[in-house]
């Protein structure tokens, strides 16, 4: 009878007792999401965000670079997103430039992107094949010495006339440099249209996908020794932007292909060779330790020139030191050698 009646004495005492204990405990903080889901999707981000930074690219990357945190695939609750927004503020703030920034800036591809899509809107004139393309130029190159010192030539001013036939020729084209003209001759048969000698029907013929024109590029490049396979990729890139003229739609490929290397990176002030500021994309060969930077104006997104320079000291070579530095001063379409757009033969 005592032990029947005992047990609702005691439950109401440790019921009294546990509601005095609570009142006197602090009242516990709120949280958006419980502990241990909070903690579960913060460590799947971290995982996510060591795996870019910790992955090797392949040689021929199938997929384009991306900006980082925006993983559709990434899930979250409401203050797991509030986390990876306060992350990627942190993670992509200031960048190479070293500015300091709290805000997220754009990364390489997506300025490519964007030069890509300037440049897939511009008015091009198709070059017929018994027409030229010029291109003036501002520039200066380095002689290598064999103790890996350098000594850069001074700037001077160049035109180049290039032929744009598709058939093999000889003289491909024609070059005005320190007053003289000198022809660009080719022995043998003649060299025809091709990666070694692009006219505007050539790079018209190129692929408009950019994974499939990624793919033909790397399968036209052979790197020198010593140097990556996707830096002679990058670096062709850049001599195909240079000094030719190509259809809108092909211009648009090539930067989305060149977003899709690996190693390429965005810079918020780039000189060219004629002193002139902008945004550039800039890759870096660690096997030879150099890198090529494209400068584009900050404005109209125009492709302004590169230069060439070394990340790290060899044998007697600087860190710094400058290898080549162009800067494109006028291009244009022309009947004849010597002619000058918007003039006449000279």
């Amino acid at each position: 009878m005592n032990a029947a009646g005992s047990g609702p004495v005691r439950t109401g005492r440790e019921e009294a007792e546990r509601e005095e204990l609570a009142r006197l405990l602090p009242a516990p903080a709120e949280r958006d999401v419980p502990s241990e889901p909070y903690l579960h999707h913060k460590d799947r981000l971290m995982q996510h965000i060591d795996d870019d930074q910790n992955s090797t690219p392949a040689a021929a990357p199938a997929r384009p670079a991306r900006r980082r945190l925006l993983r559709p695939a990434l899930l979250m609750p409401a203050a797991g997103l509030a986390l990876a927004g306060a992350l990627a503020v942190t993670l992509t703030g200031g960048g190479e430039s070293g500015n300091g920034s709290a805000q997220p800036r754009e990364t390489a591809a997506v300025l490519l992107d964007r030069i890509a899509g300037v440049a897939e809107k511009t008015d091009v004139k198709p070059v017929r094949e018994d027409q030229l393309v010029y291109v003036k130029s501002l520039m200066a190159g380095a002689e290598l010495k064999e103790d890996g010192s350098s000594k850069l030539d001074p700037l001077h001013e160049r035109e180049i006339w290039k032929s744009q036939t598709s058939k093999p020729v000889i003289k491909i084209g024609l070059i005005h440099e320190d007053g003289d003209y000198f022809p660009l001759n080719e022995g043998g048969p003649g060299t025809p249209a091709g990666v070694h000698r692009p006219t505007y029907l050539w790079l018209s013929s190129l692929p408009t996908d950019p994974d499939a024109l990624l793919e033909e590029l790397y399968r036209m490049t052979e790197p020198e020794e010593g140097h990556e396979k996707a830096q002679a990729v990058f670096d062709l890139i850049g001599d195909l932007l240079s000094e030719n003229v190509m259809p809108p739609e092909n211009a648009a490929a090539i930067y989305k292909a060149a977003a899709k290397l690996p190693g390429v990176k965005r810079v918020d002030d780039a000189v060219d060779a004629a002193g002139r500021h902008g945004v550039g994309i800039t890759r870096t060969d660690k096997r030879a330790s150099t890198a090529t930077e494209w400068v584009f104006d900050r404005d109209s997104l125009a492709f302004l020139g590169e230069r060439r320079y070394r990340t790290e000291a060899v044998g007697a070579g600087k860190k710094g030191d400058i290898l080549e530095k162009f800067a494109v001063l006028e291009r244009g379409i022309v009947d004849a050698y010597r002619e000058r757009p918007g003039a006449t033969t000279k």
